[in-house]
């Protein structure tokens, strides 16, 4: 088979899926060595530098750069076809040896770039999908998707409450739940909360010096909780990457905002900008009402229930989080639960069409 000094493999990845990434390492292996173009257009949904980042992590060993081209595609204009050319040479200016595609367009494109046009599995034979397929239905080829494109795709579901609350419980339930339906849902993820773990930990730091230690005796430090915030939405998308079109998460960065004013009296701005930096999408609210409170041995705060869930009410309507508001037995807040996050994923993805090619 005949090999290439320099590859070049186009395309918008919009988003990538395995076929794009089958024609990137069918180029690599023949290849000394490959460049990928990620080209954007302004009206698509997801940005170009996220496109690159995804290539770059799924690709390490080829050189990934972008470009954003905003010029209309016709494939049958020579001056449309020069505007485009200037695009590509531009973010590639090394002579190309062989341009790799799945497309009709190879033939024109390998001539243009004065390099061999390689046809890689232009059927779609080995992989029955397309970058049109997954932005309509994101779900049915989610198993075509690579762990960073899964990450962002993920609705991501919170579940935030006051001390004894239940969220742990609805957390949990959730993901039971979404598992039961099978196919691509049996791998739903339930991301436990760090700040627990945390305290867990300092509890028993405490008690390793006096054995009689009580969570009483356990202070926190603002500091702490930026460390918190972090470790939480890394779990989250860890889990994220591994798991189905929906995670569940027992709290969140923003949640952790409110928890700072808890047991600090102020905020930190620190944890608001982890907070403002997640990709969560719907917020469950644990009612305090109608549940009793239990002290497992790492909960004092009772008496702050009522202030806690009004001042979650008040911050997620202030930053404009999509909310609901879990209250009654468990089975009522789970059957409401189930019906918000429903409606989220029916709404679908929205991606945006990219620029129409003129016929």
């Amino acid at each position: 088979m005949k090999r290439y000094g320099h590859g070049l493999v186009l395309g918008k990845f919009y988003p990538p899926h395995a076929g794009h990434h089958h024609l990137v390492r069918t180029a690599r292996d023949r290849c000394e060595r490959l460049t990928v173009l990620v080209c954007a257009s302004s009206v698509e949904s997801v940005p170009l530098a996220e496109r690159v980042a995804w290539m770059r992590e799924i690709h390490p060993d080829a050189l990934v750069v972008g470009a954003v081209d905003d010029i209309p595609v016709d494939l049958h204009d020579p001056d449309v076809w020069a505007a485009h050319m200037a695009v590509f040479r531009a973010a590639v200016p090394e002579q190309v040896d062989a341009v790799f595609t799945s497309e009709p367009y190879g033939e024109e494109l390998g001539r243009r770039f004065g390099a061999e046009s390689v046809c890689v599995d232009p059927d779609r034979t080995l992989f029955p999908v397309s970058g049109t397929a997954v932005r309509k239905d994101p779900v049915g080829c989610w198993d075509y998707l690579e762990p960073p494109v899964r990450a962002a795709l993920t609705r991501r579901v919170v579940v935030l409450g006051a001390e004894s609350t239940g969220t742990t419980t609805m957390a949990r339930a959730l993901a039971e739940h979404y598992r039961k339906r099978g196919g691509v849902w049996a791998r739903t993820r339930y991301v436990p909360e760090y700040g627990r773990e945390f305290s867990e930990l300092k509890l028993a730091e405490l008690r390793a010096a006096r054995p009689d230690a009580t969570w009483a005796d356990v202070t926190f430090r603002s500091e702490e909780f930026p460390l918190i915030a972090l470790r939480q939405a890394e779990l989250e998308e860890e889990a994220a990457r591994a798991g189905s079109p929906v995670l569940f998460c027992d709290t969140d960065a923003f949640a952790t905002t409110i928890w700072h004013e808890r047991y600090m009296g102020t905020a930190n701005p620190a944890v608001g900008e982890i907070a403002a930096r997640g990709r969560q999408h719907l917020w469950l609210l644990t009612d305090h009402r109608g549940v009793d409170f239990e002290d497992d041995g790492l909960r004092d705060g009772e008496h702050l229930r009522p202030w806690m869930t009004a001042r979650f009410v008040t911050q997620l309507a202030h930053t404009g989080r999509r909310t609901a508001v879990l209250s009654g037995a468990h089975e009522e807040r789970l059957a409401a639960a189930v019906t918000a996050v429903d409606a989220l994923l029916t709404e679908g993805w929205d991606l945006a069409d990219p620029l129409p090619e003129r016929r």
